[in-house]
């Protein structure tokens, strides 16, 4: 009953916001107000992913409606290849034209995400090896340039192996999430932000950050990114190095988190009364949770370890930084941060934060996945 609660309020409130934003897309908020913008940046595919978590909630005919007319503004993106020149199509396309297709079986939803699989083919790198996560092929400054996030983005590469039977797809995927393994994950279990490569032999450079505290810190977004993504290399690759490393990765998040069990926006920050939380951070790791103990074996000793601390995470999520009981809230979730040492939106709502609450919380009171693979 307690989880059932807190979706009928994320239910109502998103609700409202279709009405609020009149067919544009949510990003990060500024004083209690999303910015909404026409569907040009990485995060307009957790609005749409929402309403169709709501859709199968719900059944109500009018998130549908809001669903499809989102999917209908990815195809006009993807048609004049309109900001794609990035790695986050799997975040835009998965929770858009792929949840359509795994909902509804809708064909031209299906050969609309094949396409954007083959847009984010198209920042395969040779001789390097790796998917190049920002800018152009002849981007100097970035064509080396990998990052954790793009673990999130590879499911899509699997989901069109598996429907074309073309194995380039997958082979790609494979060996991004390998290298991420490699060279993004730390002997200590910690992540790199971002990883650079020299383009021509592949040899590695060195890790860095871009949003987090230092070079050598630990982002707090990129460890849950670790955590949900490996997990879902797992899951369609069967190879349990990847089950291992998000099994690491998990363990190290949970074991630096706060008392309230929320965490800061970097694991190395120094932490002061005014240091920022990022709650999207702690809710992509329990959806990234959720993940990884869906594949763990029933005995697995570390079950109880990752279901407690599940618990106490989105509790503390519920209690302390959902916008339950201020109904004309626009966020679901307080107290998230995107780019810190930026100064863009250090204490504000985000999109993708509410993407995975949500996600997190029906995983957990029904059962319902997000749209990251095909369900039996």
């Amino acid at each position: 009953m307690y989880w059932n609660k807190v979706i009928e309020d994320a239910v109502s409130k998103t609700l409202h916001n279709i009405d609020r934003f009149k067919g544009q897309f949510p990003h990060v908020s500024r004083n209690g107000k999303y910015e909404l913008n026409d569907n040009n940046d990485w995060t307009n595919g957790f609005w749409s992913g929402m309403l169709w978590l709501c859709y199968e909630y719900s059944e109500d005919e009018r998130f549908r409606q809001a669903a499809h007319q989102t999917v209908d503004s990815f195809r006009e993106r993807l048609q004049h290849h309109h900001v794609l020149d990035h790695h986050d199509i799997g975040f835009l396309y998965s929770l858009s034209s792929k949840a359509e297709w795994i909902l509804e079986k809708d064909e031209e939803a299906k050969q609309l995400t094949l396409q954007a699989a083959d847009v984010l083919m198209r920042r395969w790198r040779e001789p390097g090896g790796y998917i190049q996560a920002w800018g152009t092929a002849d981007n100097v400054k970035e064509q080396g340039r990998i990052i954790i996030d793009c673990l999130l983005n590879l499911p899509l590469l699997y989901w069109a192996s598996e429907q074309t039977g073309d194995p380039k797809y997958k082979e790609a995927a494979v060996t991004q999430a390998e290298k991420s393994r490699r060279y993004l994950v730390r002997g200590d279990d910690s992540s790199y932000h971002t990883f650079f490569f020299e383009p021509e032999t592949g040899e590695p450079i060195g890790g860095a950050t871009h949003q987090g505290y230092t070079n050598g810190s630990t982002w707090t977004r990129g460890q849950a990114w670790g955590i949900y993504g490996f997990a879902l290399s797992y899951r369609y690759t069967g190879n349990p190095a990847f089950l291992e490393t998000s099994k690491r990765v998990a363990r190290y998040f949970i074991d630096h988190l706060p008392e309230d069990h929320v965490a800061y926006w970097d694991f190395h920050a120094p932490i002061t009364e005014s240091t920022y939380r990022d709650s999207s951070a702690s809710a992509i790791a329990c959806a990234g949770l959720l993940e990884l103990l869906s594949l763990m074996d029933k005995e697995d000793p570390e079950r109880a370890y990752f279901e407690e601390n599940l618990q106490v995470s989105m509790t503390s999520l519920v209690d302390h930084y959902s916008t339950i009981g201020e109904p004309e809230a626009e966020g679901l979730l307080k107290h998230g941060s995107y780019h810190v040492q930026g100064g863009l939106s250090p204490d504000d709502y985000m999109i993708w934060g509410d993407y995975f609450y949500l996600e997190a919380l029906l995983r957990m009171e029904r059962g319902t996945t997000g749209y990251w693979y095909e369900r039996n």
